[in-house]
């Protein structure tokens, strides 16, 4: 290691310290890469009486893909094929952006089980993470 740096640990960093270094990252990834053209993305689930957030997906494209970071249906709705009408709705916005695919995580087999049904495949696990469960992470081309 140079003598002029040093590393340093801490389990308190301040929030600008995050995002300084994903500007560096960030810049050094269009350099790489070239521009991500990174959009975000959202579906949601609201009440027809006031408007109120039920639910919904939160993700974004870039790269040609999606990735689904946020899927969530309440309890009291779900069985209801909410969860595949999101992914049709995002799925057809990322077409529309010219995405080739998308990709996401969790750690819910249930869900996992809902996302193969709609055609993704399992590319990668994470066994026992968090302890008991299993990461999982699937791609889906369109």
């Amino acid at each position: 290691m140079p003598d002029d740096i040093e590393l340093a640990l801490t389990d308190a960093p301040p929030a600008d310290m995050r995002d300084e270094i994903g500007r560096r990252l960030g810049a050094f990834n269009v350099e790489l890469l070239g521009p991500a053209d990174s959009r975000p993305l959202a579906v949601t689930i609201r009440s027809k009486a006031d408007g109120a957030l039920i639910g919904g997906l939160f993700g974004r494209t870039g790269f040609r893909r999606m990735f689904v970071e946020l899927l969530f249906v309440p309890e009291s709705l779900r069985g209801r094929s909410l969860g595949t009408k999101l992914l049709q709705q995002a799925e057809a916005e990322a077409r529309a952006r010219n995405c080739l695919g998308a990709w996401l995580e969790t750690l819910n087999a249930a869900a996992k089980n809902v996302y193969v049904r709609n055609g993704y495949r399992v590319f990668g696990e994470i066994p026992d993470y968090p302890p008991g469960n299993t990461r999982y992470f699937l791609s889906k081309d369109f």
